[in-house]
C-alpha cells in the first residue's frame, strides 16, 4: 500500500499542515503509532520552551531555588529541589567530581 500525503490540523494553532508520505514512512520506520498533532512551527516552539514546559509550569514561571551547604566542602550553594535531611547535597564542583568517579 502506497502512502499518500495527509492534511492534519495542529492542536495548538488550529492551522492545517501536511503530513507527507515520506514523513509517514519515517514515523513507521521508528515504530511511531500516532500521527503528529502539531505543525512544525508549534513543535519547534514547544521544543524551545516557549510554550508550557513539561513540568507543568509556564515559561514565565520562575524556578524555586533552595540555599544549602555542600555536604563535602561546606560551601553555600543553591539547588532546584527541596533537600531532604538524610540525603547529602553537593555544590556543582563536588557533584561533578563525584559523578566523574
Amino acid at each position: 500500500m502506497e502512502l499518500q500525503d495527509k492534511t492534519l490540523v495542529c492542536r495548538d494553532c488550529s492551522k492545517e499542515f501536511t503530513f507527507t508520505a515520506s514523513e509517514q514512512e519515517f514515523y513507521k520506520s521508528k515504530g511511531f503509532e500516532n500521527e503528529p498533532t502539531r505543525c512544525s512551527d508549534c513543535r519547534a516552539k514547544r521544543k524551545s520552551g516557549s510554550m508550557n514546559n513539561r513540568r507543568g509550569g509556564g515559561a514565565d514561571r520562575e524556578r524555586q531555588l533552595f540555599t544549602v551547604n555542600c555536604s563535602d566542602c561546606g560551601k553555600e550553594t543553591q539547588v532546584p529541589f527541596k533537600p531532604v535531611q538524610e540525603k547529602p547535597v553537593y555544590c556543582r564542583e563536588c557533584y561533578q567530581n563525584k559523578k566523574g568517579r
